[in-house]
């Protein structure tokens, strides 16, 4: 399960909550509102396990950082590139640690 909150201090809801990765072969998958929650929400079935993915959260088309990810990655590839983030070390997507259950 994938789940994203407003940063502490912004107010404005987002249009579109979204998140691609290698684990959607890069096809946008929109997260819901919860409004009990105040998060958007998605569950993604069958990701392989005992990989790590690459993956970005889009919120309202544009890449985000989600300070839940298990690190950052340096983007390899068309699809990476594409929605790569800016940072102080430079372009990275993000990283998710798949474990088998």
């Amino acid at each position: 399960m994938f789940r994203w909150r407003l940063p502490d201090g912004q107010v404005d809801a987002p249009q579109n909550v979204e998140i691609v990765g290698s684990f959607s072969r890069w096809q946008r998958i929109t997260l819901h509102r919860d409004s009990v929650l105040d998060a958007w929400h998605a569950t993604i079935h069958h990701i392989p396990g005992n990989k790590t993915h690459h993956y970005m959260l889009l919120i309202d088309g544009k890449p985000a950082y989600d300070k839940t990810c298990d690190g950052l990655a340096v983007p390899h590839g068309f699809d990476e590139e594409r929605f790569q983030l800016m940072t102080d070390k430079g372009p990275r997507v993000l990283m998710l640690f798949s474990q088998t259950k």
